[in-house]
């Protein structure tokens, strides 16, 4: 777990440092080339190495980093819903963020098995399953300021049908947050570059007050992987918002 320098703290920063020499992997028999690649990627890129060091448990704390460091949203004693928070990145930047010492105050819930992480209680739910919102609402014991949701399906290597599940997920993720946030709180979720994902932004921005499309650095260049970041929940729906594109 990374260490906080005090109650609230902002953390480490989100860019990491240092140099490092190219590692070239051999195909090993057995090993797909894709493997191969997917390994030489991970031991040459430096968002890997820097959670290592920092302690984080995946290179995505590294977005979140980023994502607050700009716009703030994780704000000293706010209550955290993080949606599909395996391996636990994310939930550990909320905790070192919020400054959490009551394990309510974050909530870390995924379809797979999570380590704990001190100061948040962790879930094992499927949040597509239909009995999933009550439960959740069970958990939190009331409305959150913030809505973290890093879910994304499992791929089948179609670009378009990928898109369309990914959308699905912001959708749902959207609905629950509408349901469960206080009136001024944020919704951070993981969308992907397809144009299907049109009429939820369309939506988002009668919600909430802005609304923006972020591709954070530690996202890897290659990928239509983007951040919608929305703040000032309006409480009720509204019409119109300010963007920044």
């Amino acid at each position: 777990m990374p260490s906080k320098s005090g109650k609230g703290s902002k953390g480490k920063s989100s860019a990491p440092g240092g140099r490092n020499l190219k590692v070239r992997v051999k195909t090993a028999k057995g090993r797909r080339l894709s493997s191969t690649l997917w390994l030489e990627r991970q031991l040459n890129d430096p968002y890997v190495a820097a959670a290592k060091r920092a302690g984080y448990r995946s290179r995505a704390a590294f977005k979140l980093l980023e994502l607050d460091d700009k716009y703030k949203f994780l704000k000293p004693h706010a209550r955290v819903l993080d949606l599909g928070a395996a391996p636990g990145g994310w939930t550990q930047v909320a905790v070192e963020r919020v400054g959490s010492d009551d394990a309510t105050q974050v909530t870390a819930i995924d379809i797979l098995e999570m380590d704990p992480v001190p100061g948040a209680q962790v879930v094992q739910l499927d949040f597509m399953a239909a009995d999933a919102p009550d439960k959740i609402m069970d958990l939190l014991g009331g409305k959150v300021d913030v809505v973290l949701s890093d879910m994304a399906p499992s791929t089948t290597g179609h670009r378009k049908t990928d898109h369309l599940r990914i959308i699905g997920l912001l959708e749902a993720a959207l609905d629950f947050a509408v349901g469960c946030l206080h009136p001024g709180g944020a919704f951070v979720a993981k969308v992907f570059q397809g144009g299907s994902e049109r009429d939820v932004l369309d939506l988002m921005k009668r919600q909430f007050l802005t609304v923006r499309h972020v591709k954070p650095k530690a996202s890897r260049a290659g990928s239509a992987e983007l951040y919608v970041v929305a703040t000032g929940f309006r409480g009720v729906q509204g019409s119109g918002s300010s963007a920044d594109r």
